[in-house]
């Protein structure tokens, strides 16, 4: 059982984003895009990483979102001169659930998949690294 209700995960992560943007409350919604709604940089984003592992007590892996993608593809290539493979797409679409799928299109760059983070991308990776660490603590 996680330590933290939905609407408390979310509270902090919010708020997370909006001391590491300069943002009010009210403009980070759940399925802003972290760095065409928000206007996150990449710089940024390492900002919002340091302050959810302070605030939740993980360590959120670098590139663990496209780690857990090219880990599973028994070999086949992840990418080809920075374009994501069909193989790769199908599985990030498994590892961000929260994307609309339509956005996992042939020709999708490596170097553009941050741009397709959501606020609940990130709040997805809190709540998976939580429940490992409850996991381990039972």
């Amino acid at each position: 059982m996680l330590p933290y209700t939905d609407d408390q995960i979310f509270a902090k992560v919010r708020d997370c984003f909006c001391e590491a943007l300069g943002l009010d409350d009210d403009e980070v919604e759940l399925e802003s895009t972290v760095i065409d709604d928000l206007g996150a940089e990449s710089l940024d984003l390492l900002d919002i990483v340091f302050r959810l592992e302070r605030s939740f007590s993980v360590k959120i892996p670098r590139g663990d979102v496209e780690r857990q993608a090219s880990d599973s593809l028994d070999g086949e290539p992840y990418e080809i001169d920075g374009v994501l493979t069909d193989a790769a797409l199908a599985k990030l679409r498994e590892a961000m659930p929260e994307i609309d799928p339509g956005k996992f299109k042939s020709g999708l760059l490596t170097k553009d998949i941050p741009r397709l983070f959501t606020v609940r991308t990130f709040q997805n990776i809190v709540v998976r690294l939580l429940e490992d660490k409850a996991r381990v603590a039972a």
